[in-house]
């Protein structure tokens, strides 16, 4: 039946008989091997039977798989196709055009991301007390890669290096012999460039140090000017001085920072060269532009190594007055010939003289040459002023239009002459007030020249002052061993208490050295205060400043958000930390002197009654409830409290000269990021 209405169906032949298939299965009809080919000729040329013309066209156009271009083409311009495509071209348009709008103005919107030097603390080592790998019972640059997963540990991104150029060792390596090479003490070049890959491998960085005022006098370049050799005779400061009966008779009164005259007689070229500190380590003469050109030349050197910053030490003292006056006396009443100590004079001639800022300036172009890398930025930074004129340290960060150094290193804490809430208070306050706007804080409270925190203000504030430092906004420098709680040495005949090796276990040597000794003496103390014993108390030092740096790095408010005072009394000071946009805030309440109670409430009436205890000095205080009506605090405790609140500190009018932020943002819930335009 079926068979009989297919040969009904109206269809043409070709003139040669053959079938049009367009791709569909072939009717059984026309199978090849039934298919007689005389039987075709005797077929008439064309069949026609009587068809219904729409039915043919029907038929014709009727989509199939594989259809050539004409037959697709014929559909493409039927309006129920056409409009379709043109509706969906126009919304991949519009749709392209607002997620580029949308990008631009997430661009335009968003804050400047925190750079590599600003997201992490900076932790000092002194390579020489830091570990030993070689059993001479010095510290040395395989010693540092050896330990690098300990920084990894404490959640810090960031080391610094004090100096390790080839020295006589006369000024703790700060007199350089070679800039371009590696003290043998602490290894080879090829040591230094697999630490270097190391530290880069775990996504690490690594800032040196350069002190560009001075050389040891057994440099070569000193050698050649004491023989005044061609363009190295002006490469150092020589003045005549007079010579009789064995005593030399100076140019000036001008001293040494270590004391005595700042003068030394050189027998082979019969001048006096100056020092600004030891007679070991001549001067540089700044104003010899060739001199200025090696420093930028080391400079290139191991930035081309691949090292990514470098702290600049000694910096005023890069130029002395030329007219070499005497500089004035503190006492005026004083014998002149009695002035030996570096305080008995205003130093007005040796130190921050006109265009030493020109040469600090010259260096930070330097260093750009080398940031235009993107992630590759260089870092700088620089040592200050004293600490009575903080305005002059704070032209360190350059002006507007023209950067020196990204900071120059606080020492404010370092600096305090006594501990309470009052004197931390002052410190803090001193720096925040004067730093230029926009720019970025840091903190230290210790370093390779002062005494531990534990010694210089008692072990029961180490935990509380790590919390300070980890609190406040900017940058922290931490000392090695200060994470855990390591004091000085206590022995009279020890020259440098504060750089004993560094506490690693409680084996021999402290697992510093394996060798029979160490360069100095360990801390007595080694068996209790150690990285290794450390890691398994949970209410250690290191196991607390730990928790510090994750609660730094993960928590936007205090990477990057607003500092209030709230209160500082002889006993504590309070602060807090917030971001706008976001109901969460973190205040810190750090005890500094005596036992003490305090209501928060009536200083911040808007507080809540209640937060709870996000960190503690003392941890068995964590995840408690408390009344910020009654917060009390013991001797050298610190709590972190969190709360929520709809109005921050920083909006009331009673806080608006406590409060301070260096890169503001403000934080969109609705996105989960941040924007610069609150």
């Amino acid at each position: 039946m079926v068979e009989e209405e297919a040969k009904s169906l109206p269809m043409e032949l070709s003139e040669k008989g053959g079938v049009e298939n367009n791709g569909f299965v072939q009717n059984e009809a026309f199978d090849d091997k039934d298919t007689d080919t005389s039987s075709q000729e005797e077929m008439p040329k064309t069949c026609v039977v009587d068809a219904d013309p729409a039915a043919v066209e029907e038929l014709a156009l009727k989509p199939y798989a594989g259809m050539p271009k004409e037959v697709l083409l014929k559909f493409s311009s039927q309006a129920r196709y056409r409009v379709t495509r043109e509706i969906l071209f126009w919304l991949t348009i519009a749709a392209a055009i607002v997620l580029v709008c949308a990008t631009i103005a997430i661009i335009a919107l968003s804050p400047k991301c925190l750079d590599w030097w600003q997201d992490s603390p900076i932790y000092q080592i002194y390579p020489r007390s830091f570990r030993d790998s070689n059993m001479d019972g010095n510290g040395d640059l395989k010693g540092i890669q050896e330990k690098l997963d300990h920084i990894a540990y404490l959640n810090i991104k960031t080391i610094w290096i004090t100096p390790f150029y080839k020295s006589p060792l006369k000024d703790l390596g700060y007199g350089a012999e070679d800039f371009y090479d590696i003290d043998p003490m602490f290894g080879s070049m090829s040591d230094f460039e697999s630490l270097l890959a190391a530290i880069h491998d775990r996504g690490l960085k690594v800032i040196m140090d350069l002190i560009p005022n001075h050389t040891s006098d057994k440099h070569r370049w000193f050698q050649l000017s004491r023989n005044r050799t061609g363009k190295y005779t002006d490469y150092y400061i020589w003045q005549n001085c007079s010579q009789a009966a064995g005593s030399v008779t100076p140019p000036n009164n001008w001293v040494s920072v270590f004391g005595n005259s700042g003068w030394q007689f050189d027998a082979v070229r019969q001048q006096c060269y100056f020092h600004q500190f030891g007679k070991e380590e001549p001067d540089l003469n700044f104003r010899n532009l060739a001199v200025q050109q090696e420093i930028h030349d080391i400079i290139k050197f191991w930035l081309g190594k691949g090292i990514d910053g470098f702290s600049f030490s000694a910096v005023k003292f890069l130029l002395e007055a030329t007219h070499l006056r005497d500089e004035p006396q503190v006492n005026k009443s004083q014998n002149p010939e009695t002035i030996t100590a570096y305080s008995q004079l205003y130093h007005d001639y040796t130190t921050t003289q006109v265009g030493m800022h020109d040469i600090i300036r010259s260096f930070r172009q330097t260093m750009d040459q080398f940031s235009s890398e993107p992630g590759r930025y260089r870092f700088m930074g620089s040592d200050g002023e004293e600490e009575e004129d903080i305005e002059a340290t704070m032209m360190y960060y350059g002006t507007t239009f023209t950067q020196e150094a990204d900071f120059p290193f606080n020492l404010n804490l370092i600096n305090m002459k006594n501990l309470s809430g009052n004197s931390v208070f002052e410190a803090v306050n001193s720096w925040m007030k004067n730093m230029p706007a926009g720019k970025w804080p840091n903190w230290a409270v210790g370093s390779p020249s002062a005494a531990r925190i534990s010694s210089r203000i008692g072990k029961e504030y180490i935990n509380v002052i790590n919390m300070l430092l980890l609190t406040l906004p900017g940058t922290p420098v931490t000392y090695y061993g200060e994470e855990i709680g390591m004091e000085n040495i206590a022995s009279e005949n020890v020259t440098f208490p504060e750089k004993s090796p560094m506490q690693w276990d409680s084996k021999a040597n402290a697992g510093f050295t394996e060798g029979n000794s160490s360069w100095l003496p360990i801390n007595s103390d080694y068996q209790s205060v150690n990285v290794e014993i450390q890691m398994t108390q949970s209410n250690s030092t290191l196991n607390l400043y730990r928790e510090l740096t994750l609660l730094r790095n993960n928590e936007l408010p205090i990477h990057r958000g607003w500092m209030c005072y709230i209160w500082n009394d002889r006993n504590v000071f309070v602060y807090v930390r917030e971001l706008d946009g976001l109901n969460r805030v973190f205040m810190m309440v750090l005890n500094f002197g005596q036992e003490s109670t305090i209501d928060l409430t009536a200083i911040v009436p808007s507080l809540p009654s209640e937060a709870f205890i996000r960190l503690s000095t003392h941890f068995s205080n964590a995840g408690k409830a408390v009344n910020t009506k009654l917060i009390k605090t013991e001797r050298g405790e610190g709590l972190v409290l969190e709360y929520k609140t709809a109005k921050p500190v920083h909006t009331m009018e009673a806080f608006q000269g406590s409060c301070f932020v260096a890169e503001k943002a403000c934080y969109s819930s609705a996105f989960n990021l941040l924007y610069v335009n609150c």
